[in-house]
């Protein structure tokens, strides 16, 4: 099988797989905040929050490291996964450690505090999981995660909604609950590696020392300003105003980078695309300019399409008890612009080793967002955490979109150009939802606002007909030569 074919695959899987985890996470999510209620909603949001902030300094990068070892060099797959393993055996309880005293030192109730301590579970069995899935990748062998990131989500939804509807639920079982689905996965990803590469390959071992530590720290700090700025809102939401306001942002968040996923597969394919063509500055722009509309393109009509729609939304999957979310919703929707903009930026900067460029930027954009929620939160509550996160965005995309500039001349005026239409034909739909909404169930004004924004792409010009053919041989243009050779 070619590397071409093999990528293709690999995409797939993880694509499909990556949908059917965000649609079942979203129902879920949507069922968990509806019965729960919004104070306990934000205790369960925020316990969570702090163990996804600790699983960055659980993994320290390693399974980066793995992954990229692996690849290069298929024999050494098991000496790589059990010095990793064995660098995990002291990482992990000293993670565990910090997320048993950090809720003390927060000063945070009772209750936060013991479910803190019960997602450490979750934080354990991740971390190995991972780790186990990192070396499947590194073998190229991805079916296996998909397969078991799905199933593991399935799970938690099946028994939390049980116990959900049952009325027996509490959140010390709902997080206990999302346990299962990490215990399923931890089973099922070391059978695979044990398949692969046999049962010793699950053995700790440190024939390695620390070299992966040494390896691993830019890939560490770029975790760690990711979960921050990711997080942190909701830390100093929670500690400015309450859990009940983290509950009302949790709604808005969750929705927000539910779609994250869409250009992630795009990515992955752009990518090794980039890379082939890292030193052809010409090819390399006319790669970026086509990856920037297509992004554009998918994501303009859902950002005004869910704000035109918020209120609904909102109403129909989370209940009137949620509607001072629809505010923070309709600010935090318009942050997926600058986040898809930006999977172009960084690819190019990562395919044309300037890796430490994009970590810089993303400690900057940690910075940022720190600084605005501490300004903003006070300020203008739950909406300022929204405010704070749509400008740490924007600084993300202008500092990336600086130092792209410089690598292949492009100028911000054919961004400008390339985009306005698009966004016009979405403000457009956007506008013709709100006047149809009153009088129609929702799920017709989706398909009519769909309609709406094809026709007016359609009406202004937004795909020319050569832009249109080399759109829609994208792929085939920018992989199929090496596919051929």
């Amino acid at each position: 099988m070619s590397e071409e074919i093999s990528l293709a695959k690999n995409t797939f899987y993880l694509t499909l797989a990556s949908v059917g985890q965000k649609a079942i996470a979203f129902f879920y999510f949507a069922l968990l905040a509806r019965l729960m209620g919004v104070e306990n909603t934000g205790s369960y949001f925020l316990a969570l929050a702090v163990i996804m902030i600790l699983s960055a300094f659980n993994d320290f990068g390693l399974n980066s490291v793995l992954i990229r070892e692996v690849a290069k060099n298929k024999n050494q797959a098991k000496i790589w996964l059990r010095s990793v393993i064995g660098i995990k055996f002291i990482t992990v309880p000293l993670t565990v450690f910090i997320a048993f005293v950090l809720p003390h030192f927060l000063q945070y109730n009772e209750e936060t505090t013991h479910l803190i301590k019960i997602a450490t579970i979750i934080m354990v069995l991740d971390t190995f999981s991972l780790t186990f899935y990192g070396a499947l990748r590194g073998l190229h062998v991805l079916k296996y995660e998909a397969i078991g990131l799905f199933i593991g989500q399935l799970i938690s939804a099946i028994i939390g909604s049980f116990l959900l509807l049952s009325g027996k639920a509490t959140l010390p079982l709902l997080i206990l609950v999302l346990s299962a689905g990490s215990l399923w996965n931890f089973i099922f990803s070391g059978f695979q590696v044990a398949r692969y590469l046999g049962i010793k390959a699950l053995l700790p071992g440190w024939i390695l020392g620390f070299r992966p530590i040494k390896i691993s720290f830019a890939f560490f700090l770029a975790a760690v300003f990711v979960k921050v700025y990711s997080y942190i809102d909701s830390f100093i939401l929670s500690l400015k105003i309450g859990e009940h306001a983290v509950g009302i942002y949790s709604v808005a968040y969750k929705l927000t980078y539910a779609f994250q996923f869409i250009p992630l597969a795009f990515i992955a394919a752009l990518y090794p695309a980039m890379s082939a063509r890292s030193k052809k500055i010409s090819d390399l722009k006319k790669i970026l300019i086509d990856a920037l509309w297509y992004v554009m393109a998918i994501g303009a009509p859902i950002v005004f399409g869910i704000w035109a729609l918020a209120p609904e939304i909102i109403d129909i999957f989370y209940g009137t008890d949620y509607s001072a979310s629809v505010l923070p919703l309709q600010i935090l929707i318009f942050v997926l612009l600058f986040i898809f903009l930006d999977f172009p930026l960084g690819a190019l900067l990562n395919a044309t080793d300037r890796q430490v460029i994009k970590t810089g930027i993303m400690g900057a954009t940690m910075m940022v967002n720190i600084v605005a929620n501490l300004f903003f939160i006070p300020l203008l509550g739950v909406s300022g955490a929204a405010v704070s996160a749509l400008i740490s965005f924007i600084f993300m995309f202008a500092a990336g979109w600086y130092f792209v500039a410089e690598i292949t001349k492009i100028k911000f005026i054919e961004l400008v150009q390339l985009v306005w239409r698009l966004l016009l034909a979405a403000i457009v739909m956007a506008i013709m939802v709100i006047l149809v909404k009153p009088y129609l169930p929702i799920f017709i004004s989706v398909i009519i606002g769909a309609l709406i924004y094809l026709m007016a792409v359609i009406a202004f010009q937004a795909v020319q007909p050569e832009y249109r053919r080399r759109i829609l041989g994208f792929f085939n243009k920018y992989e199929g030569d090496s596919a051929d050779k």
